[in-house]
């Protein structure tokens, strides 16, 4: 089973770093990092880089695709070449899924059109600009189509993933292995839930802002 985890400049890590280390449990998986180009491909922090082993072209068949967002979604929303490589495996897929705004790219792609998808809270909104329907859950599926909230929900979606291939026993085990037991010191981890003032300084500052 052939991983392909997309990654590109400015991509956000835990992005793919999360649901790494749930699929990469999965019997028979093989995980490989892929971008436009192989070779290093550093983070939106600038402090890290991850290194594709493969370019797109190298990869033609992933049987599972994950798609990282992050502030450089905007940038690869204009790339033929990525979103051309998105449409041509998506013909072979059994899985193609994204976590945060890499939902967008899956969505630019037009492999969202009339299907209910999620993404980062900021970004949303934007999805409607290319036929998805957005919904605020954490993690959306929609025929074999898996899209993720912000993050930290990557790993959500690497289990519900596990959890359906591999059957809900092999996902409880990874979940035990992993200690995956959120318990967060605060409870903002949504703008329903965040200080309102914090919410709002975030929608007007955003750091996936198109300007």
């Amino acid at each position: 089973m052939q991983i392909a985890m997309v990654v590109y400049d400015r991509f956000t890590a835990l992005d793919v770093v999360g649901p790494y280390e749930t699929l990469s449990r999965l019997p028979g998986a093989r995980v490989d990092f892929v971008a436009e180009q192989a070779g290093p491909v550093r983070a939106d922090t600038g402090f890290l880089a991850v290194t594709a082993d493969k370019a797109l072209g190298e990869l033609p068949h992933p049987d599972i695709v994950v798609v990282a967002g992050g502030p450089g979604t905007f940038t690869q929303i204009e790339n033929g070449a990525l979103l051309d490589w998105l449409r041509a495996v998506d013909a072979t897929t059994t899985w193609t899924t994204s976590v945060c705004s890499g939902s967008l790219l899956l969505a630019a792609a037009g492999l969202l059109e009339g299907r209910r998808a999620t993404s980062h809270w900021l970004t949303l909104d934007f999805l409607k600009q290319y036929g998805a329907e957005p919904t605020g859950e954490r993690v959306v599926t929609d025929g074999k189509y898996l899209t993720a909230a912000g993050v930290s929900s990557g790993i959500d979606m690497g289990l519900t993933l596990v959890g359906r291939i591999a059957g809900d026993e092999h996902a409880q085990a990874v979940q035990l292995l992993t200690e995956y037991d959120p318990q967060p010191p605060y409870d903002a981890g949504s703008p329903e839930k965040a200080p309102a003032h914090l919410v709002e300084e975030f929608r007007t500052n955003s750091r996936f802002s198109l300007v």
